[in-house]
């Protein structure tokens, strides 16, 4: 497993905007600014109204960032039936949703004994609550600060209520989990995003779609820079 836990807040690029005929390159590129994180989503088409793609992909993502940590977000239905292809095609963090997992403590032991890092996600209407029984257990949080299924939608801004409180129980409870926000992470966001405690920001249009990638990345290096002082 290669998790990858930097010690100040990261952008973690998202390919689904990415450039699909040149894929390669954007992820190589995302590395090359210094993202320590790429970030895959996952769409069915049942659990999301979207279909993204499947493990090849991943594989394809792992091929052009070798040493990176491969982030793969499972926004399916019985995600416990592709657990193992996706590890197998490179992911370093399998990340499922509890409103997908019937059984979310069996799913996260799976996802360990993979030899994976496990996240757990929720919609932006699921209270951050359900997820106390399973605090312990996992490596990250992902906080859907949209409603999941498509890219470049508008942040919620009342998920970060969610980041203020997870990162109050991590804290009260020894916990070690990252806080990821998943969603409309922007130059326009970042900050409040930064304040509610969010380590891990997915930004996926705001990056991969902006006029200049590497001006891009230093204002959210800034940003972040500031709030780490």
């Amino acid at each position: 497993m290669s998790l990858t836990r930097p010690s100040t807040p990261f952008i973690a690029p998202s390919i689904l905007s990415a450039d699909f005929g040149h894929l390669g390159d954007d992820v190589r590129e995302a590395v090359a600014l210094g993202a320590p994180w790429i970030h895959c989503d996952i769409m069915d088409g049942h659990f999301v109204p979207n279909l993204t793609f499947g493990p090849d992909t991943v594989r394809a993502v792992r091929h052009a960032a070798p040493d990176t940590t491969v982030d793969v977000h499972l926004m399916i239905e019985k995600p416990e039936q592709m657990l193992s292809p996706f590890r197998d095609a490179g992911a370093d963090i399998l990340s499922v949703h509890a409103e997908a997992c019937p059984h979310l403590h069996r799913t996260i032991q799976q996802i360990h004994d993979l030899g994976a890092a496990a996240g757990v996600a929720i919609n932006p209407s699921t209270p951050w609550q359900v997820l106390e029984p399973v605090l312990a257990m996992v490596d990250v949080v992902v906080i859907m600060s949209v409603n999941p299924g498509f890219g470049g939608q508008t942040f919620i801004m009342e998920t970060l209520d969610k980041a203020r409180a997870l990162r109050d129980w991590r804290s009260k409870n020894g916990a070690s989990f990252i806080i990821q926000f998943d969603g409309g992470v922007s130059p326009e966001t970042i900050d409040a995003c930064l304040d509610a405690g969010g380590q891990s920001l997915v930004a996926g249009s705001a990056f991969f779609k902006a006029p200049d990638r590497k001006e891009r990345w230093a204002l959210f290096h800034t940003k972040i820079e500031h709030a780490s002082s």
